[in-house]
């Protein structure tokens, strides 16, 4: 659907302004992505609900607020981000408003050929790292805010694995948004390139210092070459007036194994975009997410999953806990091309309602052009089992710990699929406290913990 966009004049006045200081602007084929992107969101537009793949989701608050770029980082102490540290990370790169904060970054003691920069800094002192893939998986024509993202792309996170290379502890990238009086946007772009017979596990992690609304469209593209294995984390826990739009678009080369995980707990409308495409023979693929909403929240999760050659196997797992007057999507479309014979995918979506407002729209959908294949989908959408909670409360467990003890193991479903030790413990806390609160301001439950310093992990 083309549609007109009610901030075209300010879009275009701060595209002008973003080329005449925008890293890389002297390089001809950077010049030409953005202004190719951003001819195409002119002419597209934001998507509107008679879209199919936004039929659920209303952007037109998005569409209509006046937002401007971020001209630099803001300044923060290291004192505010202790918090959303991630103990044990290789290293971590800290982007604040979208720019990078060598203040804040640590880049740790790396081994050889692994290769951690700001894609700003990267695209300024080495372009012929960045060309051959920046901007060449992304499908900016198909989707109006990686057109935007591409149109604004100047920092975010480069990554480079060398061949052969096997990182044991994660890469920490994190975006801080500090909000503010005037609506502010920010676009960071991650390019991260794993050679052959690699092994490195990436943490996206997005949060809010501050209230105030901002809007984060970030884009990912991830390159998996042949046998490399790949671990992606994408933690979205921004300020309930956040708008936040992220994209992840993966490569996968012959064998390679690529698994990315979602967690969405914050941000007030959220999507969730993730697609990967198979296209040498013998891949595979897991997607795995839990989201959680409460009060008004509307956190949308956007699959599309292409097999392009014979003999790969994809894994859609979603979760979802919503309460209040929160609204759930799962959109998950697996294509199967002509080519793709001996494909094996599956795709399930599980979801509990824990208020009689709170709404999920679930549509698992397949389409397949090969004729041997084994492919399955399925969507399920239930309340707390009654007749677990009374087990539990029989057995001198009160109301609360009751009901947080089946969200958690609800929860945990997810977290079991993730393999590193020290992100999963670190998400299963988040995640712990994130329930409890929820359990404790549920619908009845009359009684509270006796013990507000119990620990919640133990009982679990």
């Amino acid at each position: 659907m083309i549609t007109a966009i009610p901030q075209l004049e300010t879009y275009l006045e701060t595209f002008t302004d973003f080329q005449k200081t925008t890293p890389g602007r002297d390089l001809a084929w950077l010049r030409k992505l953005r202004e190719d992107a951003f001819a195409r969101f002119c002419e597209v537009g934001f998507p509107t609900t008679h879209d199919e793949d936004w039929r659920f989701t209303n952007v037109s608050t998005i569409a209509k607020a006046p937002f401007r770029l971020a001209a630099n980082a803001s300044h923060l102490d290291k004192k505010q981000l202790e918090a959303w540290l991630l103990p044990g990370a290789a290293c971590q790169l800290v982007f604040v408003d979208g720019h990078i904060s060598r203040e804040l970054s640590s880049l740790g003691d790396l081994p050889a050929g692994v290769r951690v920069n700001s894609l700003a800094d990267e695209i300024n002192t080495n372009p012929a790292a960045v060309e051959p893939h920046l901007g060449r998986y992304l499908n900016t024509e198909r989707d109006a805010f990686a057109a935007l993202n591409t149109t604004f792309a100047a920092d975010g996170a480069f990554v480079h694995i060398r061949k052969g290379k096997v990182l044991e502890q994660p890469i920490h990238l994190l975006f801080v948004s500090t909000g503010g009086v005037q609506p502010l946007m920010t676009h960071p772009r991650n390019l991260i390139v794993v050679e052959e017979q690699s092994q490195i596990a990436i943490v996206e992690d997005y949060v809010s210092l501050d209230g105030g609304v901002a809007f984060c469209n970030t884009a990912t593209e991830l390159v998996a070459a042949e046998s490399a294995v790949v671990s992606h984390y994408m933690i979205e826990r921004e300020d309930r007036e956040t708008f936040n739009v992220s994209t992840l678009r993966i490569q996968q080369g012959r064998s390679s194994n690529v698994a990315t995980h979602s967690v969405l707990l914050g941000g007030g409308l959220v999507r969730n975009n993730v697609h990967p495409v198979l296209v040498g023979e013998g891949a595979e693929c897991l997607i795995n997410g839990l989201f959680i909403g409460v009060e008004r929240q509307h956190l949308d999760n956007y699959m599309l999953v292409e097999h392009t050659s014979p003999h790969c196997d994809s894994r859609q797992f979603y979760n979802g806990i919503l309460d209040g007057r929160s609204h759930g999507v799962f959109h998950g479309r697996i294509i199967v091309h002509k080519d793709a014979q001996k494909t094996d995918a599956k795709q399930t979506n599980r979801n509990l309602l824990l208020s009689d407002d709170a709404q999920i729209d679930t549509k698992p959908q397949l389409e397949i052009y090969a004729d041997d294949v084994k492919c399955t989908h399925g969507a399920t959408i239930g309340q707390i089992d009654e007749t677990a909670l009374f087990y539990l409360r029989s057995r001198g467990i009160d109301e609360v710990s009751a009901r947080k003890l089946l969200l958690l193991a609800f929860a945990n479903e997810c977290l079991d699929r993730m393999k590193e030790d020290g992100v999963r413990d670190y998400l299963r806390e988040l995640i712990n406290r994130h329930l409890f609160g929820m359990a404790n301001a549920a619908p009845g439950a009359t009684a509270r913990a006796e013990d507000k310093g119990r620990n919640w992990e133990e009982l679990g």
